[in-house]
Formats: C-alpha cells, sequence, structure tokens
C-alpha cells in the first residue's frame, strides 16, 4: 500500500486557530459575538414564530423572509457557538467530519441565501409591475416549488465540493488559522493535487451568484421603470418603502462577499478573519432589525406579541 494511502486518514481532527494575532484579545471579542448571537436568535426566532402563526403574514414576501430567516439561523449557529468555545475555552480542537458539516452549512446557507434574496425581489417585482396578477402568479404552491427549488440547487452546487475534500489524503499539518473551517483552508492541507477541487469550490459557487447578481440587477431596473410611471407621488414613496428593506438586505449581503473576494489580499491576515467572523453574525442580527422597522405589517405584529391584544391580532 502506497504511503498516501497509508497516512489518508491520518488526521481525525483538525486545530483551529480562531484568529491569529489577536489571541489575547479573544475574551473580549466572544463577549460582543456571544451578544450577537442571541441577538440573532431572537429576532430570526421571533420572526419566524409570527409568520407561522399568523395568517396575515403568510403570504409569498414572508414566506421568503421566513426562508431567510432559517438559513441566517443556520449559518449563525453552525459557527459561532464553536467560536466561543475557541475565544473563551481554547476548545480548538475540531473532528474532520463536524469540520466537513459545518462546512457544508456555511457554504451551502451562502448560496441558499442568494437564491432567496433573487425570490424576493421576483415577489416585489411582480407585486410593482404585473399587480393585478400577483395572487395568480404567486400562490403558495408556486412559493412552495420555489423553496424546494432553491434547497435543491444549493444542495447539488455545494455537495461535489466535500466528495472532493473527502476522499484527499490529509497528512500534513492540521492547523487551521481561521476560526471556523473553510473551504480553501482545508483543501491546502491536503498532500495531493487539489487544483479540481480549488476550481470547483470557487468557480462554481462564484458564477452561481454571479447570475443571481445579474437577475437581481435587471429586476430591480425594470421595478425602478415601474415605479417612475406611476401617477403619483405616493404611490413612489409606497413602492420603495416596499422595496427598500430588501435593497438594504441585498446591500448587506452582497457587500461583504465583494469586500473579501476583491480586497482580502490588502488588508492583515486577523482583520480579514475578524471580518469574515463578523460575516456571520452581522446580517443575521440586522435582517429581523431592518424587515421589522420597514415592514409595517411586522411591526404590529411584534407589538401585539409584547401587549395584551395577542389575540385579537
Amino acid at each position: 500500500m502506497s504511503v498516501v494511502n497509508s497516512t489518508k486518514f491520518s488526521h481525525l481532527t483538525f486545530i483551529l486557530l480562531g484568529i491569529p494575532g489577536l489571541e489575547d484579545w479573544n475574551t473580549w471579542i466572544a463577549i460582543p459575538f456571544c451578544l450577537m448571537l442571541m441577538a440573532a436568535l431572537l429576532g430570526n426566532c421571533v420572526l419566524i414564530f409570527l409568520i407561522a402563526t399568523k395568517r396575515s403574514l403568510q403570504e409569498p414576501m414572508y414566506l421568503f423572509l421566513s426562508m431567510l430567516a432559517v438559513s441566517d439561523l443556520v449559518s449563525s449557529t453552525s459557527t459561532v457557538p464553536k467560536m466561543l468555545a475557541i475565544f473563551w475555552f481554547r476548545a480548538r480542537e475540531i473532528a474532520f467530519e463536524s469540520c466537513l458539516t459545518q462546512m457544508f452549512f456555511i457554504h451551502f446557507g451562502f448560496v441558499a441565501k442568494s437564491a432567496i434574496l433573487l425570490a424576493m425581489v421576483f415577489d416585489r417585482y411582480v407585486a410593482i409591475c404585473d399587480p393585478l396578477r400577483y395572487t395568480t402568479i404567486l400562490t403558495n404552491v408556486k412559493v412552495g416549488k420555489i423553496s424546494i427549488a432553491i434547497v435543491i440547487r444549493s444542495f447539488c452546487i455545494i455537495v461535489p465540493i466535500f466528495f472532493l475534500l473527502k476522499w484527499l489524503p490529509f497528512c500534513r499539518s492540521n492547523v487551521l488559522p481561521h476560526s471556523y473551517c473553510k473551504h480553501i483552508e482545508v483543501a491546502r492541507l491536503a498532500y495531493a493535487d487539489i487544483t479540481v477541487s480549488i476550481w470547483y469550490g470557487f468557480a462554481v459557487p462564484t458564477v452561481t451568484i454571479v447570475l443571481d447578481v445579474v437577475f437581481i440587477g435587471v429586476s430591480c431596473v425594470l421595478i425602478l421603470k415601474a415605479v417612475i410611471r406611476l401617477p403619483t407621488k405616493g404611490a413612489w414613496l409606497k413602492a420603495f418603502s416596499t422595496c427598500g428593506s430588501h435593497v438594504c438586505i441585498i446591500i448587506l449581503f452582497y457587500t461583504p462577499a465583494f469586500f473579501t473576494l476583491s480586497f482580502s489580499h490588502h488588508v492583515p491576515h486577523h482583520i480579514h478573519i475578524l471580518l469574515a467572523d463578523l460575516y456571520m453574525l452581522i446580517p443575521p442580527v440586522l435582517n429581523p432589525i431592518v424587515y421589522g422597522m420597514k415592514t409595517k405589517q411586522i411591526r404590529v405584529q411584534v407589538g401585539c406579541m409584547f401587549s395584551q391584544k395577542w389575540k385579537w391580532c
């Protein structure tokens, strides 16, 4: 048996360093991380609960929003608890299978969120550009089919990455200079040619996201044209208010990803890792707040939830 094959599973665990260069600050960094995690859990759980229990919120826009909340919960809970364990308890070891699982949820959530944002923009496009047919175009059955398509697409895009990693021989260093398992970082530890893994892991999700961005951009342009043709200023303001929260979330989601791809080589490594860690928390924290502030129906239901009028709302 060859040396490579005999040492293929020599690393049963990896070592996550957290934020190299900021070890002395790890305890203090963990405090706002913990607070943001609790805020993300509370905000998204409240949002999901309201949409699931209130008939007035069981419309396509809110159903897509609940999917976004679920994806936010998955991405934050799959990474941040391990970060806190590293920062507070120096629990840096992570099993190989756990590392792959964490990686799957991170990348799956990213691709799924992009598709969900595209679906939400399509919902607003239909509502503004073809309002008379809105209820016939976006029925609950069609929303369900779109949701299933999003899950299947994300799964099919991400799963090959892990089959490529699963069969690589890991017999070099098992130290990952990060707070969670990233595909590229793990692949670089393999004692084999990782060209296919690197190219697939970078090119396929990137092309998918770029296509989503293009479709979102086209939809936004069509929406803007439809808004400009509205007869009154009040109608303009209502349309912009309806789309305002979506624009904020789109910017919040894609801007950090663009920054990571474009400028990561020009910032110190510990700053890059810190920003990547915050990216797992800031969107899940802010998404419920943005929609809560921008959407009247959600504000009303949240107010009712914490008042004696809950049963009549």
